[in-house]
């Protein structure tokens, strides 16, 4: 074989090795090189800042918290934040709240921290039977929302409509319950939260079961809460009530007509007040007041779906919390006398004293 031969054979096995190289191998380690980049942004970066505290707004979406994440420097990449979410389905798990970011945190870590949403919110409690003025001065106390916001939007029958709900007002349908809400929340995202949790709440709810449309059923309950603090007599007072409805009687409850001139009211329910022809005064209007007058829970809601059968027509508080029951007039007015009228039965009594019983 002559050298020109065998440097031909010799350059051509380099060739083929080369192309091997271009053709295979060097795609291979392009792969390699850029998973290993990945996975170094994601898994082995880590933000080596002060401590931060990140804040995701209510309504805020992705896009944004990306930017914000990017602009702070508490990710390596927001390019690569967006695919990695995306390919996991997670771009709609973020979560709003006041988020502490530490340093040593990276790229996964960043992830859970938002998407489970364990960050600052603020929990806020809103008790059985509060109405929308008295949950606003709540929210407001707490600085979960804007009191004046708050009330504006309640109040608002295009903003009620949108949810749904067949009255001007959304006082009935934001339920009671325990809430967690990042600080200085929209009052439309709070409320909206409030209303869906009572659809939640009461989706297994058969309201079928009334002669009352749902709306009527939520007012009636609504009263029924106001009327009394011990559970156990909810069907029995929504029996009242019922056995009134049906004889066409004025239901005749101080709470309607308290929450009638709510905004004006100074604590002292006075003769005058309830002689004052409002919407909600039940002294003057033989009918359900116009809309509820607080915010019942599902017990309450319950009770005027499956009231005690009875004959009682009148009840009166015994001054500690509970009542005393009468069919006639005349018995009433006897209970009232022993209750109300006689000092020695008030003496020291208070509905506090269910708490101890």
């Amino acid at each position: 074989m002559s050298r020109i031969t065998l440097t031909i054979i010799l350059g051509t096995i380099m060739t083929k090795k080369h192309l091997f190289i271009f053709l295979v191998l060097g795609p291979l380690l392009g792969i390699f090189a850029g998973g290993l980049k990945v996975y170094y942004s994601i898994a082995i970066w880590k933000y080596q800042g002060p401590e931060k505290t990140f804040v995701i707004k209510p309504g805020e979406g992705f896009s944004k918290i990306n930017h914000h994440l990017a602009t702070q420097e508490l990710i390596s990449s927001s390019k690569l934040f967006y695919r990695y979410n995306k390919i996991n389905n997670s771009l709609s798990d973020f979560k709003a709240g006041n988020y502490i970011i530490k340093p040593g945190t990276n790229m996964l870590d960043i992830i859970t921290i938002l998407t489970t949403g364990k960050g600052q919110t603020i929990s806020v409690t809103i008790p059985e039977g509060k109405n929308l003025f008295q949950i606003a001065d709540i929210l407001s106390a707490e600085k979960v929302t804007d009191k004046e916001s708050f009330i504006k939007l309640s109040k608002s029958p295009d903003f009620v409509s949108s949810l749904g709900i067949p009255a001007s007002r959304v006082e009935g349908y934001l339920y009671p319950e325990t809430y967690h809400f990042a600080k200085n929340t929209p009052a439309a995202t709070v409320i909206k939260t409030m209303v869906n949790t009572f659809n939640n709440k009461t989706a297994e709810v058969d309201f079928s079961k009334s002669k009352l449309s749902k709306h009527s059923v939520i007012i009636l309950a609504s009263v029924v809460e106001k009327e009394t603090g011990a559970s156990f007599e909810r069907p029995q007072i929504a029996g009242v009530f019922h056995n009134r409805l049906k004889k066409r009687m004025r239901l005749q409850s101080d709470p309607t007509t308290i929450y009638g001139i709510w905004e004006n009211y100074n604590g002292n329910l006075r003769k005058k007040h309830l002689l004052e022809r409002t919407e909600y005064n039940t002294y003057k209007i033989p009918a359900l007041p116009i809309g509820p007058i607080s915010n019942p829970g599902l017990e309450s809601i319950k009770a005027v779906l499956s009231p005690d059968t009875h004959k009682y027509l009148y009840f009166v508080s015994k001054n500690d919390g509970t009542h005393i029951f009468s069919e006639t007039y005349k018995q009433h007015r006897r209970a009232v006398n022993e209750f109300q009228k006689n000092a020695k039965n008030r003496k020291g009594k208070s509905w506090r004293d269910l708490n101890k019983k």
